[in-house]
């Protein structure tokens, strides 16, 4: 029997594309996704014709409102693959005829999944402890989720931290290409310290405590910028409520941008990131290119990334919800002079080049064959 890798996912979205490569090119792995990229409304999908091992977009079945279906996937555990690698939701039942029949026929099966991170009422229970049951291995974002599990009663050898990571070698490329700019103070006519939000502009980001943060620093005589860089799907009309703050001087609404070249540039000229609602993907794009991150410090309500945030040495948390606590922990990460702004600097590459980036996944990913 071969040796070969098959992922089967529920989407292909672009931010996907450096662990996807890696596995194509590293462990010869077939790929197999879900049609509906709206799961991630305002992100584009990644072109599938980078991927050798692709083979199909599979329809993907609504069934009783809250389930899934892809369609033909379950008939993928009767070719000659013996790693099976799925996207780790339970809704998604054509993967649990997968790990049945993978239990069955002998062939091993790893669900890539958030894991827990608080505890389950009885009816989430019965849905998720046999799926996780069934699976040979767990592949999970962060250690916070692993503990959680270990309590739970989980073997520690089932569970295996993969974290996360966006496109690391692109780049470590561009991060050779940066320099300090007048990019902002061009923009804004003033040398003031620059806050970064980078992410869709959603509800749950709760973007406009970080202008409510400013109104406030301003009130105290501190004065500094902020660019967001995203789409506005949600209509939360971020201008709007600066204008009410008189902040629409202090704001630069940049919109969405897929160049990482220019992305680069605006972190990396950025004095720190705030994400006052969960962090994501924000927390490698930004520590990847030397920025410090804030967020709130109520884990079971975040994404796996806070974990890359370490208080004082890669960013730090505030009390959830609090913009009182916003103001201070925002204060302490503005105006840091030269020499320990870059030490903080080298501090968020040491923690992405260690561990959050497809190298260190694809590691993980092979140690697979030797369990």
């Amino acid at each position: 029997m071969s040796n070969k890798y098959c992922l089967i996912y529920n989407f292909y979205l672009h931010y996907r594309e450096g662990i996807f490569v890696k596995m194509d090119t590293e462990l010869g792995c077939d790929f197999y996704f879900g049609d509906r990229l709206d799961w991630a409304p305002g992100i584009k999908g990644m072109d599938l014709n980078m991927l050798r091992g692709f083979k199909k977009v599979l329809k993907n079945i609504k069934v009783f409102k809250y389930f899934t279906w892809q369609e033909g996937s379950w008939k993928l555990v009767l070719k000659d693959y013996k790693y099976y690698i799925l996207y780790g939701d339970p809704s998604y039942l054509s993967n649990w005829i997968i790990l049945i029949l993978a239990k069955i026929t002998g062939k091993k099966t790893y669900i890539w999944t958030h894991g827990l991170y608080q505890d389950l009422n009885w009816k989430s229970k019965i849905i998720n402890y046999p799926f996780y049951y069934f699976a040979t291995k767990i592949l999970l974002y962060g250690d916070y989720s692993k503990n959680i599990m270990v309590k739970r009663g989980f073997k520690v050898n089932k569970l295996l931290c993969i974290y996360n990571s966006l496109d690391h070698e692109n780049m470590l490329l561009l991060r050779k290409k940066l320099e300090t700019s007048k990019l902002f103070s061009n923009f804004f006519k003033n040398e003031y310290p620059v806050l970064i939000y980078i992410g869709r502009i959603q509800k749950s980001k709760k973007v406009e405590y970080v202008l409510s943060a400013l109104s406030i620093l301003r009130s105290k005589g501190v004065f500094v910028n902020l660019i967001v860089v995203g789409e506005d799907n949600e209509n939360v009309n971020l201008f709007s409520i600066a204008e009410k703050l008189n902040l629409q001087n202090y704001i630069w609404m940049y919109g969405p941008c897929y160049n990482e070249e220019i992305l680069s540039q605006l972190i990396y000229n950025s004095d720190v990131c705030v994400s006052p609602g969960n962090i994501g993907l924000t927390a490698m794009h930004t520590l990847s290119y030397g920025t410090p991150a804030i967020t709130h410090s109520n884990f079971k309500n975040q994404m796996p990334e806070f974990e890359a945030i370490m208080p004082g040495f890669t960013g730090d948390f505030f009390l959830e919800d609090d913009v009182d606590d916003l103001v201070l922990t925002i204060r302490k990460w503005i105006n840091l002079d030269i020499k320990l702004r870059e030490k903080i600097r080298e501090n968020c590459y040491k923690v992405i080049d260690e561990r959050y980036n497809p190298a260190y996944q694809i590691k993980i990913f092979k140690s697979m064959i030797y369990d």
